[in-house]
This record gives structure tokens, sequence and C-alpha cells, in this order.
């Protein structure tokens, strides 16, 4: 597949803000989650995603066998390109992912990882340039506290229901979760929206007043 018809391509070439503009104009804003910080590198990332719930270690049924750490059967599941997104929404104080994992997914391709709760080792994750975006930071371990309740089954990201094989983009900004079925859709509103953008910064570069560039054809472009 050229880089002209991959979703994946196509997405990496834009930003948060121009996706969000695009689920704006298509009605469809609440897939834009805010507050998930960009912790450990200043990479956009942008790819399908592999989804991940947690829930209270007391609430979750340890399985038969060997015990099984959590995020370990997402990292084995991930491609190179994935995203691996993250719900903790416990409120209990413990991180839903650490160093040793980041490794492993720094190891198998991944793009890196968003997650709606608190992360730790984000130094680890900083010295492997591996990008983490999340809602908190902490050193409390997740034994004992958090365990794993589902792989790839929906989750949900603030606001947003995040289901397996969506698309996800994340940068300083904030980010945003497209459903698979809409990706061509969003994709062409954005860069559309993008293009437009960019000739408004050449005009200003030109000279052009900025009330000017700034006017009707900005204030009506998601109509």
């Amino acid at each position: 597949m050229s880089d002209v018809d991959d979703p994946v391509a196509r997405l990496k070439r834009l930003d948060c803000c121009a996706v969000s503009d695009a689920l704006d104009k298509l009605g469809l804003a609440d897939r834009v989650a805010s507050g998930l910080e960009q912790r450990s590198t200043a990479r956009r990332i942008a790819g399908r995603v592999i989804t991940l719930k947690l829930l209270p270690a007391s609430d979750v049924t340890p399985a038969a066998g060997a015990p099984r750490h959590l995020g370990t059967t997402a990292v084995e599941l991930a491609q190179a390109g994935t995203i691996i997104v993250v719900e903790q929404r416990t409120g209990i104080d413990a991180g839903c992912w650490g160093g040793i994992l980041t490794l492993g997914a720094k190891l198998k391709g991944v793009a890196g990882v968003i997650a709606d709760g608190p992360v730790r080792d984000i130094d680890e994750a900083r010295a492997y340039d591996f990008p983490i975006f999340c809602r908190a930071l902490t050193a409390r371990t997740a034994r004992g506290r958090v365990a794993e309740a589902r792989t790839n089954l929906p989750v949900k990201i603030g606001t947003v229901d995040v289901r397996p094989g969506d698309y996800a983009i994340a940068d300083a900004s904030g980010a945003a979760f497209i459903p698979a079925a809409q990706i061509e859709r969003i994709l062409d509103a954005a860069e559309a929206i993008a293009g437009r953008e960019a000739l408004m910064a050449k005009a200003l570069l030109a000279g052009r007043p900025i009330a000017q560039v700034m006017g009707a054809d900005y204030e009506h472009m998601l109509r």
C-alpha cells in the first residue's frame, strides 16, 4: 500500500488539532480527549490501537496458571506501529504502565502508549525515547492494587469510547480517536483543513494583515 492510500501514513502527516477540527466539522467532536499529557518525548504518534482495561485488583479473578502481569498480552499482540491505549479509571494511585513494559513495547516497535490513568517509571520511557501520553504520574506499583480486566475490548478514555482497531493520534495538544469505519472521511476533512491553514500561514508570511487572513474564510472553515 502506498502512502497515498495508507491511512496511518496520512494520519502521521497531520496534527491532533487538524483532526479535532475535522471531527468537529463532521459532528464527531466527542472523539477528542484532553488532559493526556505528553510525558516522555516531544514526538507525535499516530496509528491503530490495541486496548487494555484495568480494574481494582480485588475485582479481577486471577486466571489459572502462572500469574500474568497487566499489559503483557497487549505487548505480545502488538505489531510495529501499534498504539496501546490503557483505561485505568479506578481512582487508585497505581501505575497502569511501567518501565519493563515500556522496554518490551519499544523492542516490539510499538508507536507509543496513551493511558487514562497514572504511569510510572517515566524516566525509563524518556531514556528509551518511547512516547507516553497519560493523565498522571506515580511511583506506586500496580501489584496488589490494579489488574488487567481485559485486552482488545472496548475502553473509555476521558469521555471517548475506543475500540480495538480504531485509529489514534496524540501530540502535546491532546489525543483523538477515530473509528475505523470513519477514517477516510476524517482524513479527507483534516487534510483539507490543514491545506487551507497552510495557505493562511503563507499569506501572513507574504505580509497580508492577520485580520484579513483570519476573517470569514477561517471562521467558517468548519461549516
